[in-house]
């Protein structure tokens, strides 16, 4: 039943639609090398026989019919597969190796064909002739033995018919082998599928190392588990996470509105108790509304819109939005943009995500300090940047690749308002627009401050 299985896959199937249009190709060309063989050697008899007629018809001219008996008589005795046949007008022999007149056949070319038989040897053979009507009557035939020239006829259209034969058994032998080894590799992927639809995530597909279009499918399933398995631990987090950062705030709110609500009527403090819930409510929706972004941006359910624009432009609109929250920080904001920086993308989604890394580089930026803006464009490969450097305490280089999940927050005791979902937000935007996010150290000599750079294709 397995080795049934492999007639019907696609790989055997291509394998004998390649051998039929080989075959529809080779053919021809099998067949004209047959015939141009058999031709050339049909040819070389004829010219043979051409010029034994011409000389025996000399002959006849120049020294008569006697002379003509003793010839042929003559060359009748050589043994070498000449055929002769001088006879009268009612059939008599007058000389020749033949026993008799023989059945002739006209052949397309003309040419004589008929069988005899030989003295000595059992059977008739084969033979090729041309006839020649002499004066007073007299006929001559002149023959040659062509068995000798059938064999090689025989042998040549073998040898093409086991060329023929050799190469649809190597190319259905080719075909089964293929495809087994096809029909193995595809089972490894559906062996690996069928574990993950059981809820093995873990689960990926071998790659054999080839580098061909089996292991370049089985790279990119490995890579979609991947993101589904990330989506998965992130659908996991943000669940665990929503019951942890959510809870404190909620749980605040609901002691404000009770306390209201049990406080005697017309107290002062109920609009100041109504203010700070309203303000978790602002905090808890932000964080929602957040979280709903990070989502569709990861998704791909925002469509980018991609359209020309120059970060010099975006950078410059974030700047004049958060100078006053920078001023009142007193922090001083600056920004280094002297060259364009054109590529396609969404406008509104770069400005907010330069937004969240503009306005955490203020919060967490000493009085005094200096938060640097710089655009800029790479030359190779072609490239745009645009990059946020603060003086603030930085992140370890262990936990920048953590900073960006949801939820994640250096800060133990959270005293700083935010929900932890700022650079995920960046993150997801960065890769929405195919670019990268860099978190580095903004001072070399000293172990304090962040860099962050958004890097982007640039429109060429």
């Amino acid at each position: 039943m397995q080795f049934l299985r492999l007639f019907r896959t696609t790989t055997f199937r291509l394998a004998v639609i390649y051998l039929l249009l080989f075959l529809v190709a080779v053919l021809p060309v099998l067949g004209f090398i047959y015939w141009s063989t058999a031709t050339l050697l049909e040819r070389q008899v004829d010219e043979i026989l051409s010029a034994e007629v011409v000389g025996l018809e000399e002959i006849y001219r120049g020294r008569q019919l006697a002379g003509l008996i003793e010839v042929v008589t003559a060359r009748a005795n050589r043994g070498d597969g000449a055929l002769y046949m001088l006879a009268r007008s009612d059939g008599s022999a007058l000389a020749g190796n033949l026993k008799s007149w023989p059945v002739t056949r006209s052949d397309p070319h003309g040419r004589l064909t008929f069988n005899y038989r030989q003295r000595g040897v059992q059977g008739k053979r084969p033979a090729r002739g041309e006839y020649f009507l002499l004066s007073g009557g007299v006929q001559l035939l002149v023959g040659r033995d062509v068995s000798q020239m059938r064999q090689v006829q025989r042998l040549i259209l073998n040898a093409l018919a086991a060329a023929l034969a050799a190469t649809i058994g190597l190319g259905m032998f080719g075909g089964v082998v293929t495809s087994r080894r096809m029909m193995q590799r595809l089972e490894a992927i559906t062996r690996t599928s069928r574990n993950i639809i059981a809820g093995d995530l873990t689960q990926r597909v071998r790659l054999k190392g080839a580098g061909d279009e089996i292991d370049q499918l089985a790279d990119n399933l490995n890579a979609m588990l991947d993101q589904i398995e990330r989506l998965m631990m992130g659908m996991r987090e943000v669940a665990d996470n929503i019951a942890h950062d959510l809870k404190t705030p909620l749980t605040r709110l609901r002691n404000r509105i009770e306390g209201a609500l049990i406080a005697p009527a017309g107290r002062a403090d109920h609009a100041s108790a109504l203010e700070r819930a309203l303000e978790e409510t602002d905090q808890i929706l932000k964080t929602f509304n957040a979280l709903l972004s990070i989502a569709r941006l990861e998704a791909g359910a925002i469509a980018t819109r991609a359209e020309p624009l120059d970060l010099k432009d975006v950078a410059g609109g974030v700047i004049e939005l958060y100078e006053p929250f920078a001023e009142e920080r007193q922090v001083r904001l600056v920004l280094d943009a002297a060259s364009p920086a054109r590529m396609r993308g969404h406008s509104e989604l770069l400005s907010q995500a330069l937004a969240n890394l503009v306005d955490n580089a203020i919060k967490f930026s000493p009085a005094g300090g200096t938060i640097r803006v710089r655009v800029a464009r790479r030359a190779e490969p072609p490239a745009v940047e645009i990059s946020v450097a603060d003086d603030g305490p930085g992140i370890p280089a262990a936990d920048r690749e953590r900073v960006l999940s949801r939820f994640v927050r250096l800060e133990a005791s959270r005293n700083t308002p935010g929900s932890g979902l700022g650079l995920s937000l960046v993150s997801a935007v960065v890769h929405l627009h195919e670019g990268r996010l860099e978190l580095e150290a903004a001072h070399r000599e000293a172990p304090h401050g962040l860099l962050a750079r958004l890097v982007f294709p640039a429109e060429i």
